[in-house]
């Protein structure tokens, strides 16, 4: 039984040196290949130009690759990970990279066409669901009455805005800090995936989202980043509705599937499945729990659309394992220190 650990425990290093096999590394850019098709075919069918208005992804991109280069800099120097930085290996981050972002590009560019293509909008239905799973209550009203509309709000809106700081923080994490490359891309692809689904439910059930719909319900809610952003999206969806083909217009409103519960939810879930330390996994599912409050609190969506993005983020990671053809009980398994 020791000799056989001993074996084990000496192999594992030589294991997870290996180059991740090829399916990890091409699940990412067959998600974006897939999603970028997609997105010029309806852009095209709605006669609106693929772009990048005022060059979200690329900034967005960026920024990400800003990140994971200080990352890898810091273990190179701080972990002695020099063995671990091969060719393979940066080309394999590299293209998980570009990959999610040209994924992201297309879904800004499908969410964009939506009210193009499916003029008809569920946020009545979708309401009177709400109504009817709460006795006959809003959720939002229930919730403003339970937090109170001050310092809640502003917690709120911090934790809502994290979103954006989240995604590249997640994509940097599991690519360069995860011991083991093979479930760094598997979560980078999974987190891709939640792009395409989310794209493909704003045509399944089109709405908009209470604070669009009912904005009086949420008029007495203090001014934050939240309320900003709120204004600047709807600015921008009449602007684009205006002149669809005009430079630098797209529109960003879509309640149905929530894309900030999906993503975290899907976070969440991996923290399960990929074996991390309890402490992350507080912390993402604290997020996970805020971000769901947050979504129906300031009127971003109904109930059902977090619903919906909890589907996403299972559908999300099932495809991802089936892409990357990951097996999740050895990744559980953490390489020893140098690995």
């Amino acid at each position: 039984m020791i000799a056989t650990h001993e074996r084990a425990t000496a192999a594992a290093p030589l294991a997870h040196a290996e180059p991740p096999p090829w399916r990890a590394v091409a699940a990412g850019p067959v998600v974006a290949a897939v999603t970028l098709l997609t997105a010029l075919i309806v852009t095209n069918e709605a006669g609106v130009p693929l772009r990048d208005p005022s060059g979200v992804s690329l900034m967005r991109f960026v920024s990400a690759a800003a990140l994971v280069a200080l990352l890898v800099g810091g273990d190179i120097a701080f972990r002695r990970g020099r063995a671990r930085w091969t060719a393979v290996r940066a080309l394999a981050v590299g293209s998980a990279l570009v990959s999610f972002y040209v994924t992201y590009l297309a879904y800004r560019n499908l969410k964009s066409v939506v009210p193009l293509l499916r003029e008809e909008t569920f946020d009545g239905r979708l309401a009177d669901l709400d109504r009817s799973l709460f006795a006959g209550n809003d959720p939002a009203e229930l919730l403003h009455s339970l937090l109170g509309s001050g310092v809640s709000a502003y917690v709120l809106s911090g934790v809502y805005e994290a979103f954006f700081v989240f995604v590249p923080v997640a994509i940097a994490f599991a690519l360069v800090v995860l011991p083991d490359l093979r479930a760094g891309l598997f979560l980078t692809t999974a987190l891709a995936i939640n792009w395409a689904l989310a794209a493909g439910s704003y045509f399944i059930l089109p709405s908009l989202g209470p604070i669009y719909v009912t904005a009086a319900d949420f008029a007495h809610l203090p001014v934050t980043g939240v309320s900003g952003l709120q204004e600047a999206l709807i600015d921008a969806r009449m602007e684009f509705l205006r002149d669809p083909s005009a430079g630098g217009a797209a529109q960003s409103i879509g309640a149905f599937a929530s894309l900030h519960v999906s993503i975290f939810f899907t976070a969440a879930l991996a923290t399960h499945l990929l074996g991390l330390g309890r402490f992350v996994k507080i912390g993402v599912w604290t997020l996970f729990a805020l971000i769901v409050v947050a979504t129906v609190y300031f009127g971003w969506h109904y109930v059902l659309d977090d619903l919906g993005g909890l589907i996403v983020a299972v559908a999300a990671l099932a495809l991802a394992w089936a892409l990357t053809g990951i097996d999740l009980r050895t990744a559980r398994r953490r390489p020893p220190a140098g690995a």
